[in-house]
């Protein structure tokens, strides 16, 4: 029987000495094969037994019953250097009530689910710890030290390959005007960092720990019209070129074409009947239609779009612009070219889009960037929907760091787990 739960178990180099079974529990008294240790701080192996210390650890659960190690943590006297020690454990963190392995089981859990569920279906619940409470400590049931015990296999991430960065923010709680700073990988397209603050200092603090290796390697990076992310790039990274995001560059002109039908629906108040209602008509619910690319409209929307072309002369020319300026990004087939249509389109439609063109000119170099490079920040978008989903999951986390981990898990850790 002994012999059938060590290889059920499927620990390496441990034994099981025997077993209880007490309610929904399997409780494994074990130990390691291995008689000796070696002595962390001179080096020597020692078989000197100076103390047996018995500790309760959850582990992976054995077919229908959770498992609890009774784990006898043997301590050594080195006999050269005369020093205690305990022996190393590789399936067990020091001072922790649970293995590695069944850590992990909880983060994959977690990673697509949330805390409080996560703890529920694991028997993680109320009644298991009035059943062993005396018997496991509380940071047993605790799924935030489980997440930090994987995480510190997994931090720091490497960034030795890091060539192309992006930055973005988002607001995870809507109207509260809190933001956190998103960075990424372009080319792997995952999540390297989280700051939970816009402070520059703080964001550089960050990419500092980075060390100064991988910030010298980094050739570009690409981001929004914020110049406090762009005084932080030249300053902390030397060798690399800041590319206006296109996406944000167009956000800003959707923006401007928002406003132009706001203030249409305004001066449409001073025509006279006929004419404010075929306008009011032509623009009701149809701001989308205005605003998504013509390509990508449907036959009903196409003919909603040439109502407001006719309603609204200026309107139509402001669309006009607005599918020029994306075809330009979109088929512009090298940098001079491209660089060339841009200085076009300032001109014709500075008229139209006075504060859009402002704001190009103020960061042309780094917007006809896109022409030479075709950098883009569109992967953030979709790690910021999965960011706000883990948040949505996630809260049971009490603060920011346990976010951070739970979401760079989410894009970093591959585990494959073993019984």
């Amino acid at each position: 029987m002994k012999r059938i739960l060590t290889q059920l178990l499927n620990l390496p180099d441990v034994v099981v000495e025997s077993s209880i079974q007490e309610g929904f529990a399997l409780i494994l008294s074990v130990s390691k094969k291995e008689k000796s240790a070696v002595c962390p701080h001179c080096g020597t192996k020692s078989r000197h037994l100076h103390q047996n210390q018995n500790q309760l650890i959850k582990d992976l659960p054995i077919g229908d019953k959770e498992v609890i190690l009774n784990l006898n943590r043997r301590r050594f006297k080195c006999k050269t250097c005369r020093k205690t020690f305990s022996e190393r454990l590789d399936f067990v963190g020091t001072k922790k009530s649970f293995t590695h392995r069944y850590a992990e089981n909880i983060v994959r859990q977690v990673i697509s689910s949330n805390v409080s569920n996560v703890a529920e279906n694991n028997g993680l619940s109320d009644e298991e710890v009035k059943v062993f409470r005396g018997k496991l400590p509380p940071e047993s049931f605790n799924v935030n030290s489980m997440i930090e015990d994987v995480a510190q296999k997994l931090l720091p991430i490497d960034l030795s390959n890091l060539r192309r960065l992006g930055i973005d923010e988002i607001s995870l709680v809507k109207g509260q005007g809190k933001f956190i700073v998103v960075l990424v990988d372009i080319d792997t397209g995952k999540l390297i960092g989280l700051v939970k603050e816009r402070k520059q200092i703080v964001i550089e603090n960050l990419m500092k720990t980075w060390g100064e290796e991988v910030l010298e390697k980094i050739e570009e990076v690409s981001m929004d019209m914020t110049g406090n992310y762009k005084s932080l790039i030249d300053k902390v990274c030397s060798n690399a070129v800041v590319t206006v995001d296109r996406f944000h560059v167009t956000k800003i002109i959707h923006e401007e074409l928002n406003q132009a039908i706001i203030d249409e629906k305004k001066t449409a108040l001073e025509l006279n009947i006929e004419s404010r209602e075929k306008v009011f008509d032509s623009l009701k619910g149809n701001k989308f239609t205005l605003l998504k690319a013509e390509s990508e409209l449907t036959d009903k929307q196409k003919v909603k779009l040439d109502k407001i072309r006719e309603a609204s002369p200026l309107l139509e020319i402001m669309h006009s612009l607005k599918e020029e300026f994306r075809d330009l990004f979109d088929n512009s087939e090298d940098s001079g070219t491209g660089i060339l249509g841009l200085l076009d389109w300032l001109e014709k439609a500075e008229p139209y889009y006075q504060k859009s063109v402002k704001t190009i000119k103020r960061w042309f170099g780094e917007v006809a960037g896109y022409f030479e490079r075709k950098t883009t920040n569109g992967v953030v978008e979709g790690i910021n929907n999965k960011l706000k989903l883990i948040k949505r999951n996630g809260f049971g986390f009490r603060n920011f760091r346990n976010f951070e981990i739970r979401a760079l898990l989410s894009w970093h850790y591959n585990i494959k787990l073993a019984r």
